[in-house]
């Protein structure tokens, strides 16, 4: 891969409404404060809840260095810049996987698939002919709903632990190959 590819995987990405930036150390308040609503963190399988800003600050400094870096981007507003979600492309499990949150006010309003198109369109671009992963847990009507928009395919239904919940959750598996990618414009 080279050098270019890697900077502009770390350049912010511009949508119709939305600003995605890497992220930094700096927003660890800020998605304390998003993963701190119960309706946000209990639809993810990994945070705990309650979340505090130590979660944050590590799960940040872990993502300092590497692939991570590269493909976790802040979803912001171009306005203010004010971080309201996160989405991600990470490799783990053997695999790429796209993950996403988003604050509660903003839902139902098309900016995650907004903001997961854009990342998954520079993936793809970089990336190349690579199957990219994802899932929610089955009763997500709204985050299914993002990645069918973007071609997504369901692969399976499994088992999975939610930290937050303390408890087993079904999640609906996905993956999208580059033919299947449809990307997302507001409007």
């Amino acid at each position: 891969m080279s050098l270019d590819v890697e900077e502009r995987q770390m350049t912010a990405i511009d949508t119709e409404r939305l600003h995605l930036r890497p992220l930094r150390v700096a927003d660890a308040e800020a998605i304390t404060g998003v993963l701190s609503d119960f309706s946000v963190t209990r639809m993810l399988s990994r945070p705990p809840y309650p979340f505090t800003l130590d979660d944050a600050t590590d799960w940040l400094n872990a993502k300092r260095n590497g692939d991570a870096r590269k493909w976790a981007f802040a979803i912001t507003q171009p306005a203010d810049r004010v971080l309201i979600g996160l989405v991600t492309i990470e490799l783990r499990q053997g695999g790429y996987h796209l993950g996403y949150w988003l604050r509660r006010y903003y839902w139902g309003r098309g900016f995650m698939s907004e903001a997961a198109s854009a990342l998954v369109a520079r993936f793809f671009e970089d990336m190349g002919d690579i199957t990219l992963h994802s899932g929610a847990f089955a009763e997500n009507a709204g985050s299914l709903k993002v990645q069918q928009r973007l071609g997504f395919q369901v692969t399976g239904l499994r088992d999975i632990f939610a930290a937050s919940r303390g408890a087993m959750v079904q999640e609906v598996t996905t993956a999208l190959k580059p033919d299947y990618f449809r990307p997302y414009h507001f409007g």
